[in-house]
């Protein structure tokens, strides 16, 4: 019974070493993706902590390919040394992930506050250039989330741009892209996105910061499947060392 047990212990564990490489692979692309699309909305927050949940999850990805490989070959040849290196990395891995969940709900809390800060001063540095930073932000986001000025397109006409280019328009990324017509006329309204870029937005980013959250909370409940596995290898291994044949003058072979 205790074999089987054993046997069954070291097959999962052999299965979870797979998964965790699968799963360093998909760990960095989360990271990757969560870097790549916060530094898009980089200009509606200036808490540069904001990336730390990301970062960190990235380091762990890579991490996980090296748990897996250490894991396989101790799980194998069952080397106690291999296997409480394993449990300890994995441990320590499991806790860097709890982490990263709780900066995650601190993170995804803050984004409201963050975001309201600063949208206005977007906003307001906005000239209209693609070599401006602000205006190359705004023209994406506006494009991306289907949104026209803070809570509407009305916000255009408080705005240094709207005062300057005296036109009674917004810009031309405020315009639907059904409407091939569009100029960003303000006395055609019904061509513009009337939802406000602020509340999509906060939206978004709180979107990406879940997604790092659930994948966190989904590997690290792997992981503890692994220490548990690893522990009932290590256990045996200790009870039960491996036969070692006597010689007859009874020395150990």
């Amino acid at each position: 019974m205790g074999k089987c047990g054993l046997t069954t212990s070291k097959t999962v564990l052999v299965f979870l070493n797979m998964i965790f490489w699968a799963a360093a692979g998909i760990l960095c692309y989360v990271g990757a993706y969560v870097f790549i699309t916060y530094d898009d909305y980089d200009h509606f927050f200036e808490d540069v902590y904001t990336f730390i949940p990301a970062v960190t999850i990235i380091g762990v990805g890579a991490l996980l390919f090296i748990i897996g490989l250490i894991g396989c070959c101790a799980t194998v040849r069952e080397s106690c040394c291999g296997l409480t290196t394993f449990v300890v990395i994995l441990l320590l891995v499991f806790m860097t992930e709890v982490a990263v969940v709780v900066l995650g709900y601190v993170y995804r809390a803050k984004v409201e506050d963050e975001v309201n800060s600063s949208i206005k001063k977007v906003f307001d540095q906005y000239n209209g250039v693609n070599s401006n930073a602000q205006s190359r932000a705004i023209d994406y986001v506006q494009r991306q989330l289907q949104c026209c000025g803070i809570h509407n397109y009305s916000d255009w006409q408080y705005t240094h741009w709207y005062e300057e280019s005296k036109n009674n328009s917004v810009p031309i990324s405020c315009c639907k892209y059904s409407v091939g017509s569009c100029t960003g006329s303000l006395t055609h309204p019904g061509d513009l996105y009337q939802e406000g870029c602020e509340a999509l937005v906060v939206k978004k980013l709180r979107e990406i910061m879940m997604y790092v959250i659930w994948t966190a909370l989904t590997f690290a409940a792997i992981q503890i499947l692994g220490m548990l596995c690893a522990c009932v290898v290590l256990c045996r291994r200790v009870r039960d060392p491996p036969y070692q044949p006597l010689f007859t003058d009874g020395t150990y072979a």
